[in-house]
């Protein structure tokens, strides 16, 4: 379902170099599959499509069929990936406006500290019945903390303890933490994040299912797409396109090629990009090591970045995710006054305007010296969006222990929970 195009990496990389990487390919991953190397005991998302039980989706539907029922509103509360597969999801298939129209609209939150966007959203809830969606393995991370306690304490008041139960569904570590002792305590609906699954992996869990499902989106669709992925990347060779992502990445970063911008030009791919970054991100950068991933939507931010792109320092390249075009295509119309000189476009499409900016960048770019993976992805629907993110893992745990890295920790990031800690008194 996805294609890795590397034809255009000649140049920045050698054919005889690529094929040399099959060794180390090889290697990580045997490594993934046996579950042989550093932190191994977060390998749950590995079969997690396959294992996942249909049992445990109808659980999870009708969890989200019992929201869509009695709340106008989910809010669901997480930070990282706790909340960035289930936003990413919920864009790439209902669109960045989806709030617009939507019988259930979707709010995040417990991502910042931001007192106006937390009462951005108070303000869309009044008068509005709501459900909450707390999801964190720990309970402790202070973002989400705080937000669950505003909003807990909101659905107290409105419907009082034993209604705000009703409307309170956890999503956390099946046994351990505050959020699973709270959880216990009160009696809230609540569905497991696997104890060997991170929470950079656990799209495929109730963290991004459950609200995908409040959504409207077809989570058997979507899983069934991650199991084809799960079980046609297992392929051993590099005829494997996650070994081709995995091993053109790294041979770039050998090469001098430090950051990776992952661009689409499609809005309603952004938050893939930040769910994207956020996985390659945490999964590589350690040890002084690791490609620095960004993210960029063409063709807005070539009018912003496009100027540092193409004559700025050599030291990035790009993977392009491209998608077919829009069933409902639209034709740009002839005006017989020409004011804007555009009748030259008259009767062709807007995808075909895309394409071509599409061609002229790839070319312009690879010209100026920044290397271009492209993705060919196919529709955008479910099963795509689940191939793409088992994709994105796997290649992802490929890559890092080809890096020589541990793909499942992140000790950086508890630094500045520290220092915030000792700040508040803790």
């Amino acid at each position: 379902m996805i294609e890795t195009d590397i034809s255009n990496l000649w140049g920045a990389i050698s054919f005889p170099d690529l094929m040399a990487m099959e060794e180390r390919l090889s290697a990580a991953h045997k490594t993934l599959s046996e579950g042989t190397g550093a932190g191994n005991d977060f390998l749950g998302w590995y079969h997690l499509p396959s294992g996942t039980t249909e049992k445990e989706l109808d659980e999870i539907q009708k969890a989200a069929n019992r929201i869509r029922r009695n709340s106008k509103a989910l809010v669901v509360i997480g930070i990282g990936g706790s909340y960035l597969g289930a936003r990413a999801a919920i864009e790439f298939m209902n669109g960045t406006m989806h709030n617009d129209t939507a019988p259930v609209k979707i709010y995040f939150a417990g991502n910042h500290l931001s007192t106006r966007a937390l009462n951005e959203i108070v303000t869309r809830l009044e008068n509005v019945d709501f459900s909450i969606n707390i999801v964190s393995k720990s309970g402790s991370t202070m973002e989400t903390a705080v937000a669950a306690r505003m909003f807990r304490w909101l659905l107290n008041r409105k419907y009082g303890p034993d209604g705000a139960k009703e409307r309170i569904y956890v999503t956390t570590d099946p046994e351990k933490g505050k959020l699973r002792a709270m959880t216990r305590e009160e009696g809230y609906t609540s569905f497991p994040i696997p104890a060997n699954v991170g929470g950079r992996y656990s799209v495929f869990t109730a963290c991004g299912l459950l609200p995908m499902a409040v959504a409207g989106i077809d989570i058997r669709s979507v899983m069934a797409g991650a199991r084809q992925a799960e079980k046609e990347l297992d392929l051993r060779s590099m005829e494997n396109p996650a070994w081709l992502y995995a091993g053109a990445r790294n041979l770039l970063y050998e090469n001098g090629k430090k950051i990776e911008m992952l661009c689409s030009y499609e809005p309603n791919f952004e938050y893939v990009g930040r769910w994207w970054q956020q996985l390659f991100g945490e999964s590589e950068g350690k040890d002084g090591k690791g490609i620095f991933p960004a993210c960029a939507q063409f063709t807005t931010d070539l009018h912003s970045m496009g100027q540092m792109i193409q004559q700025g320092e050599r030291n990035m390249f790009e993977t392009v995710v491209r998608f077919a075009p829009d069933s409902r295509e639209l034709s740009i119309e002839k005006d017989w006054k020409n004011m804007d000189d555009l009748n030259y476009l008259a009767g062709k499409t807007v995808s075909y305007v895309e394409e071509n900016a599409f061609q002229g960048v790839v070319t312009a770019h690879v010209d100026g010296g920044v290397p271009v993976i492209l993705l060919k992805c196919g529709a955008m629907d479910a099963r795509t969006l689940g191939y793409l993110l088992y994709f994105f893992q796997l290649s992802c745990g490929i890559s890092a222990y080809t890096l020589g890295v541990n793909p499942f920790n992140q000790p950086g990031v508890e630094a500045y929970k520290k220092n915030m800690m000792t700040n508040l008194g803790r």
